[in-house]
Parts: C-alpha cells; structure tokens; sequence
C-alpha cells in the first residue's frame, strides 16, 4: 500500500448538495423543501419534544423523587496514582494535599481516596473514606490508609 492509493472508506464521504441552482438539478426552486409552511422557511421548525400544541409526553407525566442537596455528602477526592508524586514513607492528609496543590478545593466531609492508577511507594494515608481497591492498592505497595481522620 503506498500513500497515494489511500482513499476513504466507501460511504464515509458524500459530495456537497448544491440546492437552488436551477429545476434541471432536481433541487432548484424551493431547495427540496417543499411548497411553503413551517419547514420552508428560514428557522423554520420545531423544537424537540414540541407535539403540534398538544401537552408534550414529558409534561404529561409525573414527577418522581426528591434529591435534598441538604444531604448530599461532598468529599475531596484523590486518585492513588495521583500520590505516586510524593516520597515513601511521607505522612499524606487533606491539608497536605491542598497545600501541594493535588486538591483544588477542601470539601466539608473530608478526603476520599479512589483507587485509580498505581503505586510503588508506601505512604500512609489519612482520609474520610477509601474505595476497596484504593485500599488494596496502597497495602500492596506497603503502605495503610487511616480511614476516620
């Protein structure tokens, strides 16, 4: 295969549709938009989910539940790979991590350490919560997680 034989894959392309450039195209006069009415004008159209004037699906049904932010727990979140950045045997929290710039902001509930990425460090690890396999990971490098702090 040599660059100059290299084509698209059939279908992938299409030519440019030229409309209103004369009757013998078979697209000339109205463009292919038909004689008049809402889809023949400019802008022209409907909105998604507008149903001629009748009372829309979505509107018709209804609705369900409640999620009170009043309840929602917020943590600041760490990847384990994210950590491969520090020495071994360093003492990591929230606050740590703030002032080195891996969190961006301190959330009220604490640090959450997720389990993304690897590591070969031990560190310890002072956080709210932990994910299984962050847990897992940083045991296996020699490290612990004080979960509670």
């Amino acid at each position: 295969m040599k660059l100059e034989n290299l084509k698209p894959a059939d279908g992938s392309t299409t030519k440019k549709y030229r409309v209103g450039r004369g009757i013998g195209s078979g697209n000339g006069k109205t463009s292919g938009r038909g004689s008049k009415g809402q889809w023949a004008r400019s802008g022209g159209g409907v909105k998604a989910g507008f149903e001629g004037g009748n009372i829309p699906m979505i509107r018709k049904l209804p609705i369900r539940g409640f999620n009170n932010a009043d309840y929602r727990k917020v943590y600041s979140t760490v990847n384990v790979g994210d950590l491969e950045i520090f020495d071994a045997n360093t003492e990591i929290d929230e606050e740590f991590l703030y002032e080195n710039r891996v969190v961006g902001k301190r959330q009220p509930y604490g640090l959450k350490v997720l389990g993304n990425g690897t590591l070969t460090k031990p560190l310890t690890i002072k956080a709210a919560k932990a994910t299984k396999s962050a847990i897992e990971k940083v045991e296996k490098a020699g490290g612990k997680i004080i979960i509670g702090e």
